[in-house]
């Protein structure tokens, strides 16, 4: 094992800046941190990607803000979202009545029942733009019966299988008892199918299993929109939604034989699960701010502190020690440079311990910077997200109250 090099380093300016700003916003405690010219830069590319016909449905759990989705609706052009929850689905349908939902999960019958029993009155209108999510034949049935019961035309979206293998239906005898269902109700309408393809980039390039994998999702998908074809008449076919990709596949569609539209948002953000190949063109726009508590000149372990000396002399990457305002979060820390977690004193959600090499130059009150690994759960816990533009904190928006 070869001994560590030296990671420690002058911290970045575009860091500094970050600093400057939260310091002159007098922010003084963990907080998530977008900055706004990168968002916009990351709405452009995917939108530039995008071919003539193409939609681009807004994924809402990734971007759990109401004032962040109203920016990305803006300037992206578009009214469609993904919804996730019962908690997520009420509220966008009260401050977004016009915007179509999708669920990206189907949920059960008794949140369905609840959202419409809850639903305020001048809100009602917006239930008429959700498309449900149907996994099987026996939760159809469960929403047909619903459906019947409450006196509602529900537009129904079928998940297909077309191999991330996570339920949903294949083409084949199962999907076309649910499409004569549904062709028979006067309480369901076809809406469409939505169909995720395997993780693409995380499969090998070896034998051009990546190729296979994404052409046999395709050939499965357009095996399900035939037998829907043979289903339903012509003008139903031209208006369903066809929904596919993710943050992680979108740039393979480029054009709308299978799908008319897609589904995205971590990718504008880009926390670090997402650091591919093919989301290279996306810019790292989020981040986690955190005060520095202790600033310490050594490394001292408590009841092994024997062991300080020698464990410093190999790598020099334990020469100094930060204590930070909160932790254990799932992130990775960015600036300073060289900063890393202490695998022997462990992870804390109080005031985490960080080490760093003998340049680390960081005093108490600055900021330490991390990269989230994904969006969708990290960004709930800070409170309000600071917007950064050109050199300022220039809004504050608040997020979603935390759901699963």
């Amino acid at each position: 094992m070869s001994k560590p090099s030296d990671k420690s380093g002058p911290r970045d300016a575009y860091y500094l800046e970050l600093q400057a700003a939260l310091t002159k916003a007098n922010i003084a405690q963990p907080t998530l941190v977008i900055d706004r010219a990168r968002l916009n830069a990351n709405i452009d590319t995917l939108v530039g990607h995008l071919p003539d016909g193409m939609g681009y449905r807004i994924v809402a759990k990734s971007l759990p803000s109401i004032g962040l989705i109203e920016h990305i609706r803006s300037r992206a052009a578009t009214d469609r979202l993904m919804t996730f929850n019962l908690p997520m689905l009420s509220e966008l349908s009260q401050t977004m009545p016009e915007a179509s939902q999708l669920l990206g999960k189907p949920l059960p019958v008794r949140a369905a029942k609840t959202y419409f029993e809850t639903l305020p009155v001048d809100a009602k209108r917006a239930a008429e733009q959700v498309q449900w999510l149907i996994d099987s034949n026996d939760r159809l049935q469960q929403y047909s019966e619903l459906a019947e019961a409450q006196a509602l035309t529900l537009q129904i979206n079928i998940e297909l299988d077309v191999g991330l293998h996570r339920g949903g239906f294949e083409p084949g005898a199962e999907l076309q008892i649910a499409l004569n269902q549904i062709a028979a109700s006067e309480h369901l309408a076809f809406a469409g199918f939505m169909g995720y393809e395997p993780h693409i980039p995380a499969l090998p390039t070896t034998l051009g299993w990546r190729d296979k994998a994404l052409q046999g999702a395709w050939k499965t998908y357009q095996e399900a929109l035939d037998q829907a074809a043979a289903t339903f008449d012509a003008q139903t076919m031209a208006s369903i939604t066809r929904n596919a990709a993710g943050s992680p596949t979108y740039r393979y569609y480029e054009d709308t034989a299978i799908a008319n539209e897609i589904s995205a948002g971590s990718c504008l953000v880009k926390p670090t699960h997402f650091d591919s190949e093919l989301l290279e063109p996306h810019l790292p726009a989020s981040f986690i701010a955190t005060p520095v508590i202790k600033s310490l000149p050594t490394t001292r372990m408590p009841g092994l502190e024997f062991a300080d000396a020698a464990k410093q002399s190999w790598d020099p990457n334990y020469s100094k020690t930060v204590f930070i305002y909160g932790g254990h979060w799932l992130a990775d820390p960015v600036d300073p440079p060289g900063l890393s977690y202490n695998s022997t004193f462990g992870r804390s959600s109080n005031q985490e311990m960080l080490n760093g090499g003998p340049d680390l130059d960081i005093a108490a009150d600055e900021f330490v910077f991390f990269r989230p690994h994904q969006s969708e759960a990290v960004f709930l816990q800070f409170g309000d997200i600071a917007v950064y533009d050109d050199g300022e904190i220039v809004d504050m928006w608040p997020v979603f109250e935390a759901s699963a």
